[in-house]
This record gives C-alpha cells, sequence and structure tokens, in this order.
C-alpha cells in the first residue's frame, strides 16, 4: 500500500503571504514556520484529502503546470512538512 500524506486541517492553520515567503501558524503546536514555494501549494493541494507522493505530484503538475518535477525532491519536500508537523503520514 502506497504511503498517504494529509496536511493538518486548515482550521489549525493561520496562512499569511508575506512577501516570497508564507507565514504558517500551526494552532496546535504554537509555532510559525516561513516557508518558500512548493511548500504552500503542497499544503492546499493535501487539503482536505489524503493523497499518495505519485497522485500529489500529478496534482501539483495539473494545478501549477509543472513539466520537470521532480518525484524525490517532492518526497524531500513532503518529509519536511511531516517534520514539521503541517502534514501526517499514513
Amino acid at each position: 500500500m502506497a504511503t498517504l500524506y494529509r496536511a493538518a486541517s486548515p482550521d489549525s492553520l493561520i496562512v499569511v503571504p508575506v512577501d516570497l515567503l508564507t507565514a504558517i501558524y500551526h494552532r496546535a503546536s504554537s509555532q510559525t514556520h516561513l516557508m518558500a514555494s512548493p511548500a504552500p501549494e503542497i499544503l492546499q493541494a493535501l487539503a482536505g484529502v489524503p493523497l499518495d507522493a505519485a497522485a500529489l505530484l500529478a496534482k501539483l503538475r495539473a494545478d501549477y503546470d509543472l513539466v520537470d518535477a521532480d518525484p524525490g525532491a517532492l518526497i524531500a519536500r513532503l518529509d519536511e512538512l511531516v517534520e514539521t508537523g503541517l502534514v501526517e503520514r499514513r
């Protein structure tokens, strides 16, 4: 079975764009994270629906017209988001 990823509940996040970065306050951990693209886009794609890495990559390709997306880089970003608590892995 493929590993599924799911973003933290939108109710637990306050997302504020700040120039080229995005500030994300996570109520559950009381931490604020400053994130650059593609982290906010990944969180948005995972909002409300768990996806495996392949389905997430397909969604990001479609939503953002990506042509050279690197599956390994996506897994690395997902691992970072899991470490922050903004994404959970199942």
